[in-house]
């Protein structure tokens, strides 16, 4: 039987807010918001109603938002203020709301700016095997949240963890995302965050990216929302570290990722329904640490030695 265990050595992120420790298996970390900057406004208003709900149920909570979507179907698909105008605004954000901040990287240039601002970096499913581009974001030393390519296998992860590891960052969280299947279709083997957990690094469930239906509309990606829920179910009686997922007030206006985004008024039912679902299995319950997945294989242990 394989079972989730606590990590020989989870990740951890001091931030002003506290300490966030993913593997450990004491609580899963939230990451949640917007999938990009429509504007400051929603943003804030997205990010506090989110804060109001993690608070109430004691979830560690880190805001997502991205500054661009750089991998647009369409060129006249939304894309952001541009770079400089949304990490000022990202800035401004964290310190109005009081969170720690996820946001991705697409470039090697981008990555000194972008570790300026965000807590936690996150390397996009599509560039998940771009070596310059994750070289660079592991030197900054942040904590990096590497999205497993939908074109990857779970095991393809060690050697694209190892890139991180050899750079000298150990600091690694690995997300599921869903894997392509056919034209316009993703699907979820939920066995692979047991595999990848393996590897000894904390996993992540993406929720909302994993309904996604890649380039469905001509135009852009379409969605199915509905089963962020479930996704999410799932995933929390796996065992993971984490859930990522999007978050709108209106996901039917939202500029980007309305398809897959969860409606914000359906995060606190979801988030108490998973919380029952954690207490099942957590470490916290189980005074004999025995709570579901391995405690590590070799380069998860020697990348923390």
């Amino acid at each position: 039987m394989t079972e989730f265990r606590p990590l020989d050595r989870p990740v951890q992120l001091r931030h002003g807010t506290g300490v966030y420790t993913w593997g450990d298996l004491q609580s899963f970390v939230l990451f949640a918001g917007p999938d990009i900057i429509e504007d400051d406004g929603l943003v804030l208003e997205t990010g506090l109603e989110i804060q109001r709900v993690t608070k109430a149920l004691r979830i560690p909570w880190i805001l997502k938002c991205s500054f661009d979507k750089a991998n647009r179907q369409s060129a006249r698909s939304f894309r952001g203020p541009g770079m400089n105008a949304a990490l000022k605004s990202l800035q401004n954000l964290k310190s109005k709301i009081g969170c720690a901040l996820l946001t991705d990287v697409h470039e090697t240039i981008q990555v000194p700016g972008v570790a300026e601002v965000a807590d936690v970096i996150q390397i996009p499913a599509f560039l998940s095997r771009q070596t310059d581009l994750l070289v660079e974001a592991a030197r900054t030393g942040k904590v990096l949240h590497i999205k497993k390519g939908q074109f990857l296998a779970p095991w393809d992860m060690k050697a694209i963890a190892q890139k991180a590891v050899g750079a000298g960052n150990a600091d690694i969280l690995l997300c599921e995302r869903g894997t392509t299947f056919g034209y316009n279709r993703l699907i979820n083997d939920m066995t692979g965050l047991v595999e990848m957990r393996k590897f000894g690094f904390p996993v992540i469930m993406d929720c909302t990216h994993s309904t996604q239906l890649p380039g469905a509309t001509g135009e852009s990606s379409g969605g199915r929302s509905e089963m962020v829920w479930p996704l999410a179910r799932a995933a929390l009686a796996v065992g993971v570290d984490g859930i990522f997922l999007e978050a709108h007030p209106q996901p039917e206006k939202a500029l980007c990722d309305g398809p897959t985004s969860l409606p914000l008024r359906q995060l606190e039912p979801m988030l108490k329904n998973l919380l029952s679902i954690w207490k099942t299995h957590s470490a916290a319950d189980d005074p004999r640490g025995v709570c579901g997945g391995a405690g590590g294989t070799d380069l998860g242990k020697k990348a923390h030695a």
